[in-house]
């Protein structure tokens, strides 16, 4: 049986040491003191322990369940989401106007990666809600406000996002689901949608269906999608329950994990959906669920790994195999811990310096977040756009790779169900591919992302290397262990862009042969930052004698690693960058 505990202390050292949360000029941060918000993750973290990480193993074993047209979720799932509602953990950072407690989105994530690393297919109930929110208070009317936020930010009533189809995936342009307008303003959805994450359920009242459909007289293209609610029960006027909706579930699909989350496949037969936002503008509207939503889905990559770390700690400890090559470290036993041998002591660096340096950035991420909506910071918000598909791309692809390697320390024992490390790799595996699979990611990060604004969001976060590595300059020590790997891991990415803008007109191929590279390298460089940022943070901490020094040594051992074994990785990416479009397209197709 695995376990769960909450990292509330290095959750604490990145909100509090990096990110100084509390001194930032934003509506709300003043409020986040360290005794305010470790109050917050400590009542969290006791709910993710207690309460969800035991389901975890069922949701695993029992799944959900469709009988006669009814979703059934696994055991204690609907006391737990009742547990869940009844705290307030569903409003955290909503609006209040609408019930939410208004707290600033960074500590909204900070609670969700606590929340996703105890049970992450449960977690996905409420997450996949808020991003529903999110869509109709972007752009919802004031009577669609009204009459679908209040229970969804309670999670009375839940919410998902329809976009892909049997025939059409990442290229969403090919949907055939129809919106047939009718007089009384609404308009009649016919079509049929497959993978629904929490498309139905037993543990809310209502469903609120956001759908991507066309329109009469919006074209082929994407660019003809409009987005629609589509609720599993009508709303009356006073906001009670109607009469069911014209959707039901297909079938349930039969995943590789997460089956504790209902994937559904949604039909609907001329169901009753209101536009969401413009006529033909869906994709807008639609992306406000999914750029939240792949912040998210990072979060969730690097959130399973940390859980999965936290078994291999414990089984590297006191499993018992081998003998140290230096000496007996436990000559009263018939072996050594596994823990006292390199390779896995390399192992579980290669994770927790991942694991910690993926926090940083996540946090960052979701401060940026915050910095874009409450200041209208626009430098803020050009720079999450460019990082979006960094932190979803390369925190997915790390963090299955984490989750891997931590059940590699268990050896045989990890194959075995009844470890339950299997299911740490199984659920993690979803997050490289839904909230747009990686590979597009990357497409989109050097086909769009670096272009935009002139390229400008790339060229502020180079600035930022660059100011960071002369604010510490004087330092010898950071210098030789931080900056110096730092500079050279920021001239591979530039090199990397400079390639793209000289052989990318020329040779489309040459650039999106690379952009899977790209992104890794990206990913490597923003964590070499944050590894910076965080090395100077841990230092000043102990010129000041602040905390426990053991903490922050051991944050500085751990950065050190990163910067040594894992920064590097930069310039085999601009290798294979730089070897163009040839070696990826020179066999033709009918030669795989």
């Amino acid at each position: 049986m695995t376990t769960y505990a909450a990292p509330i202390r290095d959750m604490q050292f990145v909100l509090h040491d990096l990110l100084e949360i509390s001194k930032q000029d934003l509506s709300g941060y003043n409020e986040l003191e360290p005794e305010f918000t470790e109050a917050i993750l400590d009542a969290a973290g006791k709910l993710a322990s207690e309460v969800l990480a035991p389901l975890n193993r069922v949701g695993d074993h029992e799944g959900c369940t469709l009988e006669n047209g009814v979703v059934r979720t696994p055991t204690g799932f609907r006391a737990a989401f009742d547990q869940m509602r009844e705290g307030g953990w569903t409003a955290l950072d909503c609006d209040p106007d609408y019930g939410g407690q208004g707290m600033p989105y960074v500590i909204g994530l900070a609670a969700g990666e606590l929340f996703s690393a105890s049970n992450m297919a449960f977690t996905m109930y409420q997450g996949l809600t808020h991003g529903a929110y999110s869509a109709i208070h972007a752009h919802g009317s004031d009577e669609q406000k009204a009459t679908y936020l209040p229970k969804m930010v309670s999670c009375e009533w839940t919410g998902t996002m329809n976009l892909t189809e049997p025939h059409a995936g990442t290229d969403l342009g090919m949907l055939r689901t129809k919106a047939e307008p009718q007089d009384d303003g609404s308009y009649l959805i016919s079509g049929q949608k497959i993978f629904i994450s929490a498309g139905d359920h037993d543990m809310s009242e209502n469903v609120i269906h956001l759908v991507l459909a066309k329109a009469p007289g919006g074209g082929e293209s994407t660019k003809g999608i409009s987005l629609f609610i589509v609720p599993k029960f009508l709303v009356n006027e006073d906001g009670s329950l109607g009469a069911r909706n014209a959707v039901s579930v297909g079938n349930l699909e039969e995943k590789m994990g997460i089956h504790g989350n209902s994937t559904c496949v949604m039909n609907y037969d001329g169901a009753k959906g209101w536009l969401l936002g413009d006529l033909h503008k869906g994709m807008r509207a639609m992306f406000t669920m999914m750029n939240e939503a792949r912040l998210g889905v990072g979060l969730q990559g690097y959130a399973v790994a940390e859980a999965a770390y936290q078994n291999a700690v414990t089984y590297a400890r006191e499993r018992l195999q081998g003998r140290a090559v230096t000496g007996d470290a436990n000559p009263a036993g018939p072996a050594d811990p596994l823990i006292v041998h390199p390779d896995i002591r390399r192992n579980l660096m290669d994770q927790k310096s991942f694991l910690e340096g993926a926090r940083a950035l996540a946090f960052w991420g979701a401060y940026l977040i915050d910095r874009a909506r409450l200041a209208e910071d626009k430098t803020a918000d050009d720079l999450i756009s460019l990082l979006t598909p960094v932190i979803k791309g390369f925190l997915t692809d790390k963090g299955f790779d984490s989750a891997v390697q931590a059940q590699q320390v268990f050896g045989g024992h990890g194959y075995i169900e009844e470890q339950g490390m299997s299911q740490f790799v199984r659920d993690s595996r979803i997050a490289m591919i839904y909230e747009g699979a990686n590979g597009v990611q990357a497409l989109d990060l050097v086909g769009r992302k670096l272009a935009a604004e002139g390229g400008k969001p790339i060229m502020a976060f180079f600035e930022m290397i660059k100011a960071e590595i002369k604010a510490h300059e004087g330092d010898a020590a950071l210098k030789a262990d931080f900056l110096e790997p730092l500079k050279s891991a920021s001239k591979d990415l530039q090199a990397a862009g400079m390639y793209f803008m000289q052989q990318g007109m020329k040779d489309p191929n040459a650039a999106l042969s690379g952009s899977y590279d790209f992104m890794h390298l990206f990913g490597h460089v923003a964590l070499g930052l944050m590894w910076t940022r965080m090395a100077a943070a841990a230092k000043k901490a102990l010129a000041e004698g602040r905390g426990d020094r053991q903490f922050y040594e051991t944050k500085l051992a751990t950065g050190r690693y990163y910067m040594a074994r894992q920064l590097p990785a930069t310039a085999m990416h601009l290798a294979r960058i730089q070897s163009g479009a040839d070696p990826v397209m020179a066999l033709d197709a009918d030669r795989f």
